[in-house]
């Protein structure tokens, strides 16, 4: 399956079970966190647009092909398109924008509209998102999510906002398809310092955390 098609993100989304959020107060660092994340084995990134150049970086950059970008943070279809233009394999919104959804489908791209509760969560789905990002996560616990999923055992959750290394694996055994983990991946201190070696650090710890229940089946996700 070919990770350039919608079905392909999806299953490399499933595989990894976890999407690093990259969020920097400007471009100039962006590629070498990506690069720094990739190295520890968390190769699906979702960048947000709210980083000033952010589409820029994206679209000349050279990374490696396994790296699988995201776009987040995208309000409106015009700005999806940017980002798709980008390089953007799925985009990540706020809210939900069955506009933004449309748009996404018709490049055959993923579609991640954020949700936060019962009733948004359903119209998400029903105007077609392909998952839902539950946000803020940090107030609503792993429990939120166990609950959701008995009416509602069909949505594929991604749980986002407090999601650490220390608590993802909660989350995924709660029902989630995937978490997203934002600043405990890419620390804005480690980012300053150009500490990348803690960033691979703190994705090769994610990786191992969700991996070990099943360290029989699966290998590297980066580098098969």
């Amino acid at each position: 399956m070919k990770l350039s098609s919608r079905t392909g993100t999806l299953q490399a989304i499933e595989k990894q079970r976890a999407i690093a959020v990259v969020r920097l107060d400007d471009a100039t660092r962006l590629v070498p966190v990506i690069e720094a994340l990739g190295a520890g084995d968390v190769c699906i990134v979702e960048v947000t647009v709210t980083i000033p150049g952010a589409l820029e970086a994206m679209a000349n950059s050279k990374l490696d092909s396994q790296i699988l970008i995201g776009a987040g943070s995208v309000l409106d279809p015009e700005t999806a398109r940017l980002a798709i233009l980008a390089g953007a394999r799925f985009v990540v919104g706020p809210t939900v924008s069955p506009a933004v959804i449309s748009l996404c489908h018709r490049y055959d791209v993923v579609a991640i509209a954020g949700a936060y509760t019962p009733t948004e969560i359903v119209t998400a789905c029903e105007a077609g998102a392909d998952l839902v990002k539950v946000f803020p996560a940090r107030s609503l616990g792993p429990g939120y999510l166990k609950d959701l999923h008995g009416p509602l055992p069909q949505v594929r959750l991604v749980p986002t906002g407090g999601v650490t290394v220390e608590n993802a694996t909660a989350f995924l055994e709660a029902g989630a398809f995937a978490v997203g983990v934002g600043g405990n991946l890419a620390p804005r201190d480690a980012v300053a310092r150009g500490d990348y070696a803690r960033i691979t650090d703190q994705a090769r710890r994610l990786v191992r955390a969700i991996r070990e229940p099943r360290e029989s089946e699966e290998g590297s996700r980066c580098h098969q």
